[in-house]
């Protein structure tokens, strides 16, 4: 997961947690955990919001994330001290000990654009997952017209009395990869920032798992645990196992 300035930049990462703060997604990935305190490896932990919601509830959590303006927000968070954070790829974490479960969140998985990025970051979460264990990730649905609905979208955010705009220039669309642009105006400047993600397919996804020793134990298409419509859901949340 090789950052792009949206995350390097201290100033976007101070913005994370408005744009991308606690919903449905972090209950669900919450709940994944259960009652009883557990291992947690959060892979592309960005500002943490979701590792510290795990701390909170007595879990021993391991936040891993490549961007150093993310995890610096992430050690600000009420938890913070009881987490181990690392700065790594996901690609190349390494560590001793096995992990319960691994998340990975936030279209996180997105990021990775190739296939051989997606295997070696399925091979890190298997060498680390400890027996019974299981692996939780989202990918957006290749099905939905995301392009058109991103092209040319703009919001904007009110940070400490200043008005923060965003808006959306999506550049190409090719190979299942969208490559776009995210303008930010602040008072005293501006930013952009060029990102990639990759829209796998369904099936694209299955084919890795197993091909890197992991069994599909659920596949939800929405945070309410609604069965995936390969037509029309626009989330494909993927829960497995060895």
């Amino acid at each position: 997961m090789a950052p792009d300035l949206h995350y390097t930049d201290p100033r976007l990462a101070q913005l994370y947690d408005l744009e991308n703060g606690w919903g449905p997604d972090s209950a669900f990935y919450l709940s994944l955990a259960g009652p009883i305190p557990c291992e947690i490896l959060d892979l592309g932990c960005g500002t943490g919001i979701l590792s510290d919601g795990y701390a909170a509830l007595g879990h021993r959590v391991t936040g891993v994330d490549p961007a150093p303006a993310m995890l610096a927000v992430a050690r600000q968070k009420p938890q913070a001290r009881r987490i181990r954070w690392i700065a790594s790829t996901a690609q190349s974490f390494r560590s001793d000990r096995r992990f319960d479960l691994i998340v990975m969140t936030g279209h996180a998985f997105q990021v990775l654009v190739t296939d051989a990025e997606i295997t070696a970051t399925f091979s890190v979460m298997r060498d680390h997952l400890a027996p019974g264990g299981r692996i939780a990730f989202e990918t957006r649905n290749p099905a939905i017209n995301w392009a058109q609905r991103w092209n040319g979208a703009t919001w904007q955010y009110q940070v400490s009395g200043e008005t923060i705009r965003r808006s959306y220039e999506v550049q190409s669309v090719s190979a299942q990869r969208i490559r776009f642009t995210t303008h930010y105006t602040f008072l005293n400047g501006s930013l952009t920032s060029t990102s990639t993600l990759r829209f796998a397919s369904y099936d694209t996804v299955d084919t890795l798992l197993r091909a890197s020793g992991f069994q599909v134990r659920s596949v939800f298409g929405d945070w309410s645990l609604g069965p995936l419509d390969r037509a029309a859901s626009e989330e494909m949340i993927f829960v497995a196992g060895r």
